[in-house]
C-alpha cells in the first residue's frame, strides 16, 4: 500500500495530504501511508519495496518518484526533511 501511494503521487492522482486523509478516513487507518513512509524513512522503505520486486516480481516494482526522492538522499523525518516539505503539502 506504501508503494501504491508513491504511484498515486507521482502519476497527480491525489496530493500526498488527500492520499493520507482517504486512507484515515476512508480504510480507518491511524496514519497515512506517506506519513508512515516519512516515518520509517524512505531509503529503507525503498529496500524492503526492492526485495519484494526481486522474490516477487513486476507487481511491487519501486514506484519511480519514491526512487528520485531517495535518489535526492531526501530520506524523510531521518534526515529532519520531512515528506510534506518535499511535497509543498502537509502529510
Amino acid at each position: 500500500m506504501l508503494n501504491e501511494a508513491f504511484y498515486a503521487l507521482g502519476k497527480g492522482i491525489a496530493s500526498a495530504e488527500d492520499i493520507d486523509k482517504g486512507m484515515i478516513s476512508g480504510c480507518n487507518h491511524p496514519i497515512g501511508p506517506l506519513a508512515l513512509s516519512d516515518l520509517v524513512g524512505l531509503d529503507t522503505l525503498l529496500r524492503v519495496i526492492e526485495g519484494l520486486h526481486e522474490e516477487l516480481g513486476d507487481k511491487y516494482r519501486p514506484a519511480p518518484i519514491l526512487r528520485q526522492l531517495v535518489r535526492a538522499k531526501l530520506y524523510g523525518r531521518k534526515r529532519r526533511v520531512r515528506l510534506q516539505r518535499i511535497t509543498g503539502v502537509i502529510c
